[in-house]
């Protein structure tokens, strides 16, 4: 069709796709909804033009980037897979039939996001009925190793870890704009053609129930910014933040796009990665603290003695140069599960303070302490690997004890018991 042709003359969208497409799969859609061949890439300007001419009206490409995208073969191991993988950047795909609901569902993960930090996403209309926000793998730290491997090879357990936080830190502020912008339960369920009952999970509405939000498996495609979409023939257009609630379908028509936007990428995503990591090492912990805090519990004990505290703590308390803001953090989680009032914790960590070189400003303890007695939730004290604490500030010293636990309060705990 001639408008296509005309839409990809555009040589500021061309360059886009090319420059985006770089170390990806990149691979032709066309009318019918067929693929073309794969592996496939885009080496230059002229494959689009060949391609659309030849009916290509959408370019998909691969989430992952790779040494050699054209060696991808049907029936690659996973070790294969990492073998080759370079890189990999994180596409949350909001799927749902509702417009309306897509827009709140992806301004609430955008919250999120920045609420980590987080500026340098890029948020796109699929062209057809939702978002895709995508954070790239330039956000990451390069060095950054889990389970001793590089998060390059680690696609697919990276993308569930951070998947899964998200829509964690989400789910709550979700759920509230959804009855609050949409309606009560029933109107949701009539717009996104669902049961009630399926719906909900503990007598409460799952935005996630609603909203579907899977990781992208390996070689996993999705539509590229400023393609067009091959149903609707709408453009997969980027979009600012600020523009996501009142954005509109006609905004995506190809005659009104004539410009592209400036990708940046910058390093603003440890901390996202580092509290997701954290996140998930925790959940099969807190169910061990829980039946430790019992056992506990059944002997009539307030709190446990400083005598059974780990080295690390106890390494901490003696005072520090370095690593003193983030084991405010350490010290409050730790004293208050083991059984100490937020008075004791206050007086202790005053008495700390003073033993650090130098203290710390008095307002900076304070204003942690404040709110650490506002939280309703149970805060845990970082796992002993987490990788901005106790290792990388020189306060790890374990013992034989240490080689049993995974968290500074397990070791307390389980020390206690075992006397």
């Amino acid at each position: 069709m001639k408008f296509i042709k005309e839409y990809y003359s555009n040589e500021k969208i061309r360059e886009f796709l090319v420059e985006f497409g770089k170390d990806r799969e990149v691979v032709s859609v066309y009318k019918d909804g067929k693929y073309g061949e794969r592996p496939d890439i885009l080496l230059s300007e002229n494959d689009i033009i060949s391609k659309v001419e030849k009916g290509a009206i959408a370019f998909h490409c691969s989430a992952e980037r790779y040494l050699n995208p054209m060696i991808l073969r049907a029936g690659m191991l996973k070790e294969e897979f990492d073998e080759i993988r370079i890189a990999w950047d994180l596409v949350i795909d909001v799927d749902v039939k509702d417009f309306e609901i897509a827009k709140i569902s992806t301004k609430c993960i955008l919250d999120t996001l920045k609420s980590y930090g987080l500026k340098s996403f890029l948020v796109k209309f699929t062209g057809g009925d939702s978002f895709h926000v995508i954070i790239f793998f330039e956000s990451f730290p390069e060095s950054f190793l889990y389970n001793n491997k590089p998060i390059a090879k680690q696609y697919l357990e990276i993308s569930k870890i951070l998947i899964e936080f998200i829509k964690s830190e989400t789910e709550e502020k979700l759920r509230s704009e959804l009855i609050e912008r949409i309606g009560n339960p029933i109107e949701i369920a009539k717009r996104t053609n669902k049961k009630l009952e399926e719906m909900y999970e503990k007598n409460k509405l799952d935005p996630f129930k609603v909203v579907n939000i899977d990781v992208f498996g390996l070689r996993h495609l999705f539509r590229m910014p400023y393609s067009l979409n091959e149903k609707t023939y709408l453009v997969s257009l980027p979009i600012e933040e600020k523009e996501l609630l009142d954005f509109k379908k006609s905004d995506a028509l190809p005659q009104n796009v004539k410009d592209v936007v400036k990708i940046e990428k910058k390093k603003d995503g440890e901390i996202l990665l580092f509290q997701a990591i954290d996140w998930f090492s925790k959940k099969g912990i807190e169910i061990e603290i829980k039946e430790l805090k019992s056992e506990i519990e059944k002997k009539k004990v307030r709190k446990i003695p400083q005598e059974f505290f780990p080295p690390c703590i106890k390494k901490i308390l003696s005072g520090l140069e370095d690593g003193r803001n983030r084991s405010i953090f350490v010290l409050v989680t730790f004293l208050r599960n083991v059984g100490y009032s937020m008075e004791e914790v206050e007086k202790i960590m005053d008495e700390w303070n003073k033993r650090n070189k130098p203290p710390l400003r008095e307002s900076i303890i304070r204003c942690q302490l404040r709110w650490h007695a506002r939280q309703q939730r149970n805060l845990l004290p970082p796992n002993c690997e987490h990788p901005i604490f106790y290792k990388s500030y020189g306060v790890c010293i374990p013992d034989e004890f240490c080689k049993n636990v995974k968290n500074p309060l397990t070791y307390a705990l389980k020390k206690f018991l075992s006397k």
